[in-house]
Formats: C-alpha cells, sequence, structure tokens
C-alpha cells in the first residue's frame, strides 16, 4: 500500500520515496517482499496522491503491478486494488513505510495465518515497546489488557475483502522488526535503529 498522502510528515517529498541510509522506505519493504518465500507475486497500490510514487514505481526496474486507487483511504483503496488485482484467496497487505521488516517476518507471519482459523491476520505491536523506542502512535487497541498497536501488516481472504472479517491478533514482542514511520521523529527513531543494526 502505497497510495497515501503522508500528510502527517508534512515534507515536501512523497512518504514511500523518503530515504533512510540512501535508500527509499518503499525499497526496503519491496526488498523484503522480494526474499519472501511465501509471496509469488506483488501488486502496489499506487493513486493520484503519489505521482512521484507511481513514476518511480514505473522506472525502477522491479516486477511489480502498480495498481491505482481513488486516493480515498487506506481500507476504500485497499479493497479497490484487491479487487482491480483480481486476487483470490490471501492476501498479504504491507504498508510501505514499513523499512525494518525482513522476509523472515513475512514468511513467519504467512506460516501462522496457514495454522489459525480466522479467516485474517492483522500484526501489533506491544505500546509498550513502542514507547522504549520513542514512538507516539496514533492508534491503540486493548486486546486481553493489552495496549497494542497496529503494525501495517496484515493477511485478509480476497474472495471475501468486501465484507469485515474476523482476524487472529498476532503480537510482535520485539518492535525493531516493524516501525511505522508516520511522521520525521518516527524516520528519526527508524533511521537510528537501521544504523543499530548494521
Amino acid at each position: 500500500m502505497a497510495g497515501g498522502r503522508g500528510s502527517r510528515m508534512q515534507l515536501p517529498i512523497e512518504k514511500p520515496l523518503l530515504e533512510i541510509n540512501g535508500r527509499k522506505l518503499i525499497d526496503y519493504v519491496l526488498d523484503a517482499i522480494a526474499g519472501s518465500r511465501c509471496v509469488d507475486k506483488v501488486f502496489v497500490a499506487a493513486s493520484s496522491n503519489g505521482p512521484e510514487t507511481v513514476k518511480w514505481l514505473k522506472d525502477c526496474g522491479r516486477d511489480v503491478n502498480v495498481v491505482n486507487t481513488p486516493g480515498e483511504g487506506y481500507v476504500y483503496d485497499m479493497v479497490d486494488a484487491i479487487t482491480k488485482a483480481g486476487i483470490k484467496g490471501p492476501v498479504l497487505i504491507v504498508m510501505a513505510d514499513l523499512p525494518l521488516i525482513t522476509p523472515e517476518l513475512l514468511d513467519e507471519v504467512i506460516s501462522l495465518y496457514h495454522t489459525v482459523p480466522q479467516p485474517a491476520l492483522s500484526v501489533y505491536n506491544l505500546l509498550s515497546v513502542c514507547r522504549i523506542k520513542g514512538l507516539r502512535p496514533d492508534t491503540v487497541f486493548n486486546r486481553d489488557n493489552q495496549l497494542i498497536v497496529p503494525s501495517g501488516i496484515n493477511i485478509l481472504d480476497a474472495d471475501n475483502i468486501q465484507e469485515e472479517q474476523e482476524d487472529y491478533n498476532y503480537i510482535l514482542s520485539n518492535h525493531d522488526l516493524a516501525v511505522n514511520v508516520n511522521t520525521v521523529e518516527d524516520l528519526e527513531i527508524c533511521s537510528r535503529l537501521m544504523g543499530t543494526q548494521g
């Protein structure tokens, strides 16, 4: 998913094209997806909100299928993209602002999905770990007396994409695996984390 405005960044650069260590956020995400053993086709949902992202995707030389969405919001554009792409069965949804994800994490999430009875799976992080990292997420849920934060990784049943789907909540214990870059502060924290990993 790479069609948002990234308005919270308040920068002239579209969010997927922001760079850490000289590489674009979306490039890190596409690398992780390409390295997954469980993903066989990649679609990128982009919109008129991000014309430079659309141009970059067309010129990047990667084997991706760009699906143009109306830019009406995350859920609307996700449903629109899946419908236009004609995807059937389970579909992995990944935000373009998660430069710390790895192929191993994606494979772990996909493998887990195949063991749970729910038709959907959502990945979360513990709010407590987010705060330790200095992150201030604006979306928090309470699940079984735990405060959790959506990570931007989901699996849905594309055959029923127009319906609300019961989902399994997979809660990560290591927030280094998935940091959403929604603000300039998040970008700086993510850059710092990537520096400590390198």
